[in-house]
């Protein structure tokens, strides 16, 4: 099987930097797919992405070696089995809230007797080389979500889960559990008692021997997300990057031409 290039890096002491696909397209993906991130994921939770698209991104994504991750739409073994099928190199899950429910999220995503995933890896038999049955609980990555107040309780319980990789944090939603709607709704957070949870749980994931990731709104949060220590940061993604481009585009013509 080939390597999990996430892997690789964080051996070498290097953070990842992450890119994010919420448009159902492979051509979308492939371009995306040569800028130089090391890793992609596709968001099957909120993006516009069905499980026929994502293969086909997957596909897309395949020529330029990039790391595929995908964030499944819920915990359910059924969507999270067929995307690893389908050849994705790591699974996020949204709202993982305790431990039972992390021990659930590992037990998919692995293989008999570490977990309860079922063997038919239809295309990953192919993308991700050969002897992949035997390798795959070996390089797949199995990140739990924590956005929740629930969750922010119990993240001790749940960084210690056995099998799980990491923890990524969704700050918009953790600020939303954490603090209602005190602060307005994003993901580069500045309140101190949001970057303290958000440290916080990084210490946890750490001092459980777990890799961190953070959902970043900015080039320049994830560098300050690097500096903090978390292994893992998630640039802007294809939809803010389309409407960043063409709004900007657009102004410096109307600037331009006086209109």
């Amino acid at each position: 099987m080939k390597p999990n290039k996430i892997k690789s890096l964080w051996a070498d002491g290097k953070p990842v930097l992450n890119g994010w696909l919420s448009i159902a397209n492979a051509f979308t993906a492939e371009i995306l797919a040569e800028q130089d991130y090391d890793s992609l994921t596709i968001d099957l939770q909120h993006g516009v992405i069905d499980y026929q698209a994502a293969v086909g991104m997957l596909q897309a994504m395949r020529s330029s070696e990039i790391t595929p991750l995908v964030r499944v739409p819920w915990l359910d073994p059924a969507a999270i089995m067929k995307v690893l099928d389908a050849g994705a190199y790591g699974v996020i899950c949204p709202m993982i809230n305790n431990r039972a429910e992390a021990v659930e999220l590992v037990s998919y995503v692995r293989y008999p007797p570490s977990g309860t995933r079922s063997l038919g890896p239809t295309r990953a038999n192919f993308s991700a080389g050969s002897n992949y049955a035997a390798e795959a609980d070996d390089n797949i990555l199995c990140f739990a979500m924590i956005e929740t107040a629930e969750a922010f309780r119990n993240v001790e319980e749940i960084v210690s889960t056995p099998g799980l990789d990491g923890v990524y944090i969704g700050p918009a939603d953790l600020t939303l559990g954490l603090t209602g709607k005190r602060y307005p709704v994003g993901f580069d957070r500045e309140e101190p008692e949001m970057v303290d949870a958000i440290q916080s749980i990084l210490a946890k994931a750490h001092k459980a021997g777990i890799r961190a990731a953070l959902h970043c709104g900015t080039p320049s949060y994830a560098a300050k997300a690097v500096g903090w220590g978390f292994d893992l940061v998630t640039l802007p993604n294809d939809v803010r990057l389309l409407a960043s481009a063409a709004s900007a585009s657009v102004a410096e013509a109307r600037k331009r031409i006086g209109r």
